[in-house]
């Protein structure tokens, strides 16, 4: 199993990311997909998540109406869209995989820095 993600970097606030997370070794539709971040000295949190085939997402009050989630099956890669980056949204975020029988998976891990 591997949850690649890419896509970080560093951006002034107000800008945009959008990060990515490819997924190979497990059944990719079978899942739902979540972000996860974790800033230094925090707990790590949940961003956004969707269902296992779209349907449905979720969102952290924190980044409601600023992140968006998505997926491609077809290309077995979840999305977050990143609008009006706040410095507060600086962390490394995790792409994360988990069964409705509790199976979870995670990726390395990708850092996001917001910062003028």
């Amino acid at each position: 199993v591997h949850l690649v993600e890419s896509g970080g970097g560093l951006v002034q606030p107000g800008g945009s990311l959008r990060l990515s997370c490819a997924a190979s070794g497990f059944t990719f539709n079978s899942y739902a997909m979540s972000w996860y971040r974790q800033a230094p000295g925090k707990e790590r949190e949940l961003v956004a998540a969707i269902g296992s085939l779209g349907g449905s997402t979720n969102y952290a009050d924190s980044v409601k109406g600023r992140f968006t989630i998505s997926r491609d099956n077809a290309k077995n890669t979840v999305y977050l869209e990143m609008n009006s980056l706040k410095p507060e949204d600086t962390a490394v975020y995790y792409c994360s995989a988990a069964y409705y029988n509790g199976t979870r998976y995670w990726g390395q891990g990708t850092q996001v820095t917001v910062s003028s």
